[in-house]
C-alpha cells in the first residue's frame, strides 16, 4: 500500500486568494476588526496620518495588529515577529503581506508605550458593550515580573560599602607589591618593567572603579532611594515566594468574579502591595464605569487608613486582615443630620460620608461586610473589690483576679475576661489590667460602648482622676467592617489564574523593555492577549466581531 502523496510543487494550486485561507472564526479576524475600530489619532499614535512627503511609513494599524496576534501567540521578541511575516499564512493576511524589519516593530513598541496601554481601556470598553463583565466581586492581587536587570548590577548601601572595603583592601596589596618592584628594579630585575606596568593598570583600573562606587553612594544618600540599579533604574529588588529576590516590577490586576476577565492593572515598583488599594479601585471605578465596586485582596493590601479611606469612598474592601483579627472597628464623629433618600442611594464620596457620620448605612453597602451603630461613650462604671481582696468584678460583671503585688496595692486582671467582652476599657491591644490601693473599694472606668455597665459608681463618688471629672458623654458612630473567609478562599482560584496564564501560556513571565512606562506597555500587550482569548472562549469570535461592527 502506497503513502499518502502530497501536492506536486509545480503545480499551480487554489483557492489563491489568502482571504479564503483564513476560517471564518479565527481569533485572527477578531484582531483585524477590533483594530480596525480604533481612532489612532485619539490614541495618540505616532504616525496616525501618512505624511505628504517623504519615504511612506508603515501603518501603526498594521503593527498593532502584528503584536497583539504575537502576543496572542507566545511570541513577543521582535526578530521572532519578523520571522512570522515572512512564513505566517495569518500574518499575511493580517498584514497584507508587508514585512517590516525588526527594529521597525521593536520601535514601534517603544515609540507607543502610552498609546497601547490604552488599547487594553478600549477592548475593556467593548467588553463591557458585550456585557461580559458581571462587576459582582474583583479580586486584586499583585504578581512580580522579572525585569531587564541582573543581581550583579543591584547594588544598596551595604553591598557599596562591601565592595569598596574590598577594592581598599586590593589597592593596599598593590601598592606594596609596586614599592616592592620599584626596589626590584634599582637593583636591576629585567623583569621589573612588565610587572610594574601591569600593576600600574590594575591600579588605575581599582581606582576608575571607586570612583564609580563612590557616585552610586553618594547618589543614594542624596536621593534616599535603597536600591540603585543600573540596567533599568526603575526596577527594584523585590522578593517572590517561589523564587526568592530578583529584580522585578510589582504589577496589579483587578480580576472579575465571575468570567476572569481583567478590568485594570497597573505596573508600579513599590516593595509590597501597602497604600496600592485606594488608589488602583478608584482607577477601576473609573474604568468599568460604576458608582461603587466590591474588591477581595488578600492581607498584604490590609492598612487601617487605607481601608477607611476606601469605604468613605465607594468601596466595599473584603481584605484578609493581619493577626487573624476577625472585623475592624472605626469610631467616627456623630453627626446628626436629616439624611434624604436620594443622599442614601447615591454612591459620591460626600454622601456616603454624611450617611456614616450620622449613623445611617448607605444603599451601596448594604448586604456586606460593613455595618454601622451609634455608640454612647464616656459613661461612668466601675472595678468593684471583693471583701477578700481575691477578685474583682469589672463593670461589665467579669470576675478579674489579682496577678501581682505593686508598691502598697494589688493589680488585677483577665485576659480570658477581656476577649470576649464588648466594651473596651482600654485603648490598647491588650488585656485591661487595674491597680487598686490599700484602701480603695472602686476604681472608675469609662465605657466605650453603649452598654449600661453593670457595676455604676454611687451618686457620691469621685473618682481620683480628674481626667473623668473633664470628659463628657458623648455619641460616636461605631464602624464595623467584618472578614468574609469564602471570598478570601474564592480569591485564590480568580486572580491567581491570569497571572499564571499570562507568565506561562504566554511567556510574559519576564519583561523585555525598561522603565514603568514601556513595560506598562508590555504587560497590556500580554493583559489584551489573555483577555481578548478569554473574551473568544466566552461569547466566540463571531459574535465579537458583531459586537464590534455595532
Amino acid at each position: 500500500m502506497a503513502y499518502i502523496k502530497g501536492m506536486d510543487r509545480s503545480q499551480m494550486c487554489l483557492p489563491e486568494y489568502i482571504e479564503d485561507m483564513v476560517p471564518p472564526d479565527s481569533p485572527v479576524r477578531v484582531i483585524d476588526r477590533f483594530v480596525d475600530s480604533l481612532n489612532m489619532k485619539e490614541l495618540g499614535f505616532q504616525k496616525a496620518e501618512p505624511a505628504e512627503t517623504g519615504r511612506p511609513s508603515y501603518d501603526p494599524r498594521d503593527l498593532l495588529k502584528l503584536y497583539i496576534y504575537g502576543y496572542f501567540n507566545k511570541i513577543r521578541s521582535s526578530r521572532k515577529l519578523m520571522q512570522e511575516c515572512l512564513r505566517n499564512i495569518e500574518l499575511f493576511f493580517l498584514l497584507n503581506r508587508i514585512t517590516p524589519d525588526f527594529r521597525t516593530i521593536a520601535d514601534f513598541r517603544k515609540d507607543n508605550a502610552d498609546s497601547i496601554s490604552k488599547v487594553f481601556l478600549e477592548f475593556a470598553k467593548l467588553c463591557m458593550k458585550l456585557d461580559l463583565y458581571s462587576k459582582e466581586l474583583f479580586a486584586i492581587d499583585g504578581s512580580k515580573f522579572r525585569a531587564v536587570n541582573g543581581h550583579k548590577r543591584m547594588y544598596n548601601e551595604e553591598i557599596l560599602t562591601k565592595k569598596l572595603d574590598r577594592i581598599a583592601g586590593k589597592l593596599k596589596e598593590y601598592m606594596a607589591r609596586l614599592d616592592h618592584e620599584d626596589q626590584d628594579e634599582d637593583e636591576g630585575d629585567e623583569n621589573s618593567d612588565e610587572d610594574h606596568s601591569y600593576l600600574a593598570g590594575k591600579i588605575s583600573e581599582l581606582e576608575a572603579r571607586k570612583q564609580l562606587y563612590e557616585d552610586y553612594l553618594s547618589e543614594l544618600k542624596e536621593s534616599g532611594d535603597t536600591q540603585k540599579l543600573t540596567t533599568d533604574p526603575e526596577a527594584r529588588m523585590l522578593h517572590s515566594q517561589k523564587d526568592g529576590f530578583h529584580c522585578c516590577y510589582n504589577v496589579q490586576a483587578a480580576v472579575d468574579s465571575v468570567t476572569h476577565l481583567i478590568g485594570h492593572y497597573s505596573v508600579t515598583n513599590h516593595l509590597n502591595d501597602q497604600g496600592i488599594l485606594h488608589k488602583f479601585s478608584e482607577q477601576l471605578k473609573k474604568n468599568m464605569d460604576m458608582p461603587s465596586v466590591r474588591v477581595v485582596a488578600d492581607k498584604g493590601y490590609d492598612g487601617k487608613d487605607e481601608i477607611e479611606t476606601c469605604v468613605m469612598n465607594g468601596i466595599v474592601p473584603y481584605i484578609g486582615f493581619k493577626y487573624d483579627k476577625e472585623e475592624r472597628l472605626y469610631t467616627l464623629d456623630y453627626v446628626k443630620a436629616d439624611i434624604t433618600e436620594k443622599q442614601r442611594q447615591s454612591a459620591k464620596p460626600e454622601d456616603i460620608s454624611a450617611c456614616l457620620h450620622a449613623g445611617i448605612l448607605p444603599s451601596c453597602y448594604e448586604n456586606t461586610n460593613i455595618s454601622v451603630e451609634v455608640c454612647t461613650e464616656g459613661q461612668i462604671g466601675c472595678f468593684l473589690r471583693s471583701q477578700d481582696q481575691m477578685t474583682v468584678t469589672c463593670p461589665m460583671g467579669f470576675i478579674l483576679k489579682r496577678t501581682k503585688f505593686k508598691r502598697e496595692g494589688m493589680v488585677y486582671a483577665s485576659r480570658a475576661a477581656c476577649r470576649q467582652c464588648t466594651n473596651r476599657c482600654t485603648q490598647s491591644k491588650s488585656f485591661k489590667t487595674v491597680y487598686f490601693g490599700p484602701s480603695t473599694d472602686r476604681v472608675a472606668v469609662r465605657m466605650s460602648r453603649d452598654t449600661p455597665p453593670i457595676n455604676t459608681p454611687p451618686p457620691d463618688f469621685i473618682p481620683h482622676n480628674a481626667f473623668f471629672r473633664k470628659q463628657k458623654v458623648r455619641q460616636t458612630v461605631l464602624l464595623r467592617i467584618k472578614d468574609d473567609i469564602p471570598k478570601q478562599k474564592a480569591r485564590l482560584c480568580i486572580s491567581e489564574h491570569p497571572f499564571g496564564t499570562v507568565k506561562w501560556f504566554h511567556g510574559a513571565h519576564y519583561v523585555l523593555c525598561r522603565g514603568i512606562k514601556k513595560t506598562t506597555a508590555e504587560i497590556g500587550l500580554s493583559f489584551l492577549a489573555y483577555n481578548l482569548r478569554r473574551a473568544i472562549n466566552l461569547r466566540g469570535a463571531i459574535n465579537i466581531m458583531e459586537g464590534i461592527k455595532a
